[in-house]
């Protein structure tokens, strides 16, 4: 039963990761829809409002909710992996995750009345966020040393500067050909 959950934990994982990512690329998208003319911009930001909507309540969010009961089901089978160091660490990315998750509900909610509180670059930051951490939650999963550990979180912060300077010289470049 327990390899049954699991696999159904990994597909519904890889659905929220989905949408997470998708998500912000839909609010840079929208957030960017300003800088275009009135009536393209009243048309963009209605369609972009429908995708954001559809994809949060159709994929996002009941996939993190799956993924989450799948989660709590294999815990409950096996009982013994909260008392394991790695695992203990893995749930604290995920509640990160969560957070993460909800303040994109709250971005949404914002986008929808109007309200642009995030530019487009910012939210490119924001976006590799959801990145780093599912690097760090396949990394603490599988190798589960905290030796290893100590090396995955060197470059977790390695990875994350690399992510930063990325963004970066990527809105540098689009600055230049502007």
């Amino acid at each position: 039963m327990y390899k049954y959950v699991l696999a159904v934990h990994i597909i519904f994982v890889v659905s929220w990761m989905a949408g997470l990512f998708y998500i912000v690329r839909l609010f840079i998208y929208h957030t960017e829809a300003n800088q275009k003319p009135e009536v393209e911009k009243e048309i963009l930001q209605k369609q972009f409002q429908i995708m954001e909507t559809k994809l949060w309540n159709i994929i996002t969010t009941p996939a993190m909710v799956l993924s989450v009961a799948a989660g709590v089901t294999m815990l409950y089978l096996n009982p013994y992996l909260i008392q394991a160091d790695w695992m203990l660490v893995k749930l604290g990315f995920v509640a990160g995750l969560l957070v993460y998750h909800f303040i994109c509900q709250r971005i949404i909610n914002q986008l929808k009345v109007g309200k642009f509180i995030m530019t487009s670059t910012q939210l490119r930051l924001w976006n590799e966020l959801a990145t780093i951490f599912l690097v760090a939650i396949v990394f603490t999963v599988i190798l589960k040393n905290a030796v290893d550990w100590i090396y995955g979180l060197i470059g977790l912060i390695v990875f994350s500067a690399v992510i930063m300077l990325a963004v970066k010289a990527y809105k540098n470049s689009r600055e230049k050909k502007k």
